[in-house]
């Protein structure tokens, strides 16, 4: 099956053969495969699951704009090496406590992911993910880790190879989310965020607390405190879960500065 694989590569069945051969060698309940772009929404090459609502909303929310809170989207913007990476080990601290989580994530039944990852081109990276889902609501276990990252290199390795001239559109233009966000506030809401306000605001919908803010970005945990209180004033709200349904409709169409 691997030998199928590589001779698939550069050629319209090498996402389905690559997921045959993962099938071979390890157990998982779904898989996709998407590019990250620094300029422009994901691209899904393939998505495949029994159970329905793991990709229910892949099409429609995901890829217009709750991507950027997935943890694995926070690969590819903090350019993180090649490798496998498991959900649990890069999500925020408080993730599973956050309104994304609540709204989106757990309502696609995911339980456990491992996300292959790899560049093949400047500004793109690839996610292969094969996930546990309510089909089993069984995690990876230690042996499947052990086989996942034995094939990780080979897997990661193809990817490179078949997706190495893969491109942004020619006319798509860099834009930061948190930019967008502040312009779109202001215009549609009057509120006025300031830059590290907005800045905050996206990683609080991404699950970090207090202290991983201030980790991130260098400050203390108190003016991260003094910074969260001052944007919850201006955006008359009192809860993370009441400014996640305050700015997940201007999710769409923004993007990350590479």
């Amino acid at each position: 099956m691997l030998a199928r694989t590589i001779l698939a590569l550069e050629t319209a069945g090498f996402a389905e053969a690559l997921q045959s051969w993962l099938e071979q060698v390890s157990q998982f309940n779904n898989i996709t495969i998407l590019a990250f772009f620094d300029t422009q929404q994901p691209s899904v090459f393939l998505s495949h699951a029994h159970e329905r609502r793991v990709f229910e909303r892949l099409d429609s929310d995901y890829v217009n704009g709750a991507y950027l809170l997935d943890p694995f989207y926070g690969l590819h913007k903090n350019r993180k090496p090649d490798g496998l990476y498991r959900l649990a080990d890069v999500a925020p601290d408080q993730f599973q406590r956050n309104e994304y989580f609540r709204s989106y994530y757990q309502r696609t039944t995911l339980i456990d992911e491992l996300a292959f990852f790899s560049s093949p081109a400047p500004g793109v990276s690839i996610t292969v993910c094969i996930g546990r889902d309510a089909t089993t609501t069984a995690r990876f276990s230690t042996r499947d880790l052990t086989t996942a990252r034995d094939i990780s290199p080979v897997v990661n390795a193809l990817v490179r190879k078949n997706w190495r001239g893969i491109a942004p559109d020619a006319d798509s233009i860099p834009h930061s989310a948190a930019e967008s966000l502040r312009a779109r506030l202001s215009a549609e809401k009057k509120i006025s965020l300031s830059k590290r306000q907005a800045e905050i605001a996206f990683m609080i919908l991404q699950g970090h607390s207090s202290i991983s803010i201030g980790l991130v970005l260098g400050i203390s945990p108190q003016t991260v405190k003094v910074i969260r209180k001052q944007l919850y004033k201006k955006c008359q709200i009192s809860s993370q879960g009441e400014l996640y349904y305050l700015i997940a409709p201007y999710l769409s169409n923004t993007r990350q500065d590479p």
